[in-house]
């Protein structure tokens, strides 16, 4: 095991200490509050590290168990939920989603097919029509019910990011094919599996630790100031369009407090809360061929259709940013790999070339440094990637952390 920086407690496999200091740097001259980094190398953990605070006042120590809200980061790990299901044979990527979910198919969304809702195609993004007021939001199976009624808009086959209304739409699919609600799928397809005491849908009810969000951007739409802002920029043609898939009345209060309104809903679009190590070996399934010490949780040929390119679309002339439910993350010095980022930077990501998987959490959501916090993991990945190739130079470079 490598020295870790000052600050900063867990273990590092020595060949990964580049990476333990680029992760040093960024909570010491930047974030300034608590998050943690796992890594895993064809299975083997050689990155288990975490620093910081989990509470406004500073005062509780962020630990290797310590979760947070993670809001879009949700999104891969309920479309893993969904691969599981397709991998079983109780979903067909390109099916109607009303031949398994029949309230669906009313309003011209009888050709939906799976694949698109996975794609963002569905042209269901906007909130406006379906959401009036915190409390609906709040309210996952409400949610479901007005999707299955609504009538999707102009943007039908265009993709189109459905930033909440992503996790009622696969939410209410897989309650139709399996009878359970995607926080019960979280814990009986991969939790379980896998071991994991980090992967909730919405605050754990068992005790985990909770880490509080941090920032002074957390409330910024509901200030005197924030809120005409917020109303003149969604009138914005384009601007609007994407703000409108994600604002709310009310969203800054759902935020609000150490136990925010928000935590406690079952949205697998946004509400997902987990731990750094529970992401990255969720997407350690992705990274070794759709298995995990010793756990297959998918076949090698649903596996291999998880990469960017989309293997397993049917017309490679769509446009197709999120592919299957994720999205590619080229950064300068780590060109492969894809996952799913969350609001504030959270995010996990895979590479099945070279079998690694990473998990990313930290508790700042700062809204007026959300683009730059928003590329924290891409300052990450190509140290990681680094010592990845060094540890494929030779045969037992890398000892377990």
């Amino acid at each position: 095991m490598s020295t870790l920086p000052e600050g900063i407690r867990g273990t590092a496999d020595p060949l990964f200490a580049g990476t333990a200091r680029v992760f040093a740097r960024l909570f010491d001259s930047y974030l300034r509050t608590g998050g943690a980094l796992s890594v895993y190398l064809r299975g083997e953990p050689v990155v288990r590290i975490w620093t910081g605070t989990a509470d406004d006042a500073g005062a509780v120590p962020w630990e290797f168990e310590t979760t947070a809200l993670s809001f879009s980061t949700t999104k891969g790990v309920t479309a893993l939920v969904i691969h599981r299901l397709v991998d079983r044979g109780l979903l067909d990527y390109d099916t109607p989603v009303a031949e398994y979910w029949p309230e669906f198919g009313v309003g011209g969304k009888h050709s939906i097919t799976v694949r698109d809702l996975l794609a963002h195609r569905a042209g269901l993004s906007d909130l406006r029509p379906l959401v009036h007021g915190a409390a609906d939001v709040l309210d996952h199976e409400l949610m479901e019910q007005r999707l299955a009624a609504a009538t999707p808009d102009w943007t039908r086959g265009l993709p189109v990011y459905h930033a909440l209304t992503y996790g009622w739409l696969l939410g209410g699919l897989a309650r139709a094919v399996t009878g359970s609600s995607m926080a019960e799928l979280f814990r009986t397809e991969l939790a379980e599996p896998l071991g994991l005491s980090g992967l909730h849908l919405g605050a754990p009810a068992d005790g985990t630790p909770v880490a509080e969000l941090v920032g002074p951007g957390v409330s910024a739409t509901g200030t005197g100031l924030g809120r005409p802002i917020t109303a003149a920029v969604i009138r914005l043609p384009l601007v609007g369009t994407i703000l409108n898939t994600m604002h709310f009345t009310g969203a800054q209060d759902a935020l609000r407090g150490p136990a925010p309104a928000l935590s406690h809903s079952e949205n697998g679009a946004a509400t997902g809360v987990f731990s750094a190590d529970a992401i990255a070996r969720v997407y350690g399934v992705i990274a070794n061929g759709g298995e995990f010490e010793g756990v297959r949780l998918l076949s090698p040929r649903i596996a291999r259709g998880l990469d960017r390119y989309t293997r397993t679309n049917p017309d490679p002339s769509r446009l197709a940013f999120w592919q299957l439910g994720y999205h590619p993350l080229p950064t300068l010095g780590a060109p492969r790999g894809f996952g799913h980022l969350g609001l504030g930077g959270s995010g996990g990501w895979a590479d099945p070339v070279s079998g690694l998987s990473v998990g990313f959490v930290h508790n700042r959501l700062d809204m007026f440094r959300l683009p730059m916090d928003m590329s924290l993991l891409s300052l990450v990945l190509p140290s990681i990637a680094r010592a990845a190739g060094v540890a494929d130079a030779g045969p037992g470079a890398v000892r377990a952390a």
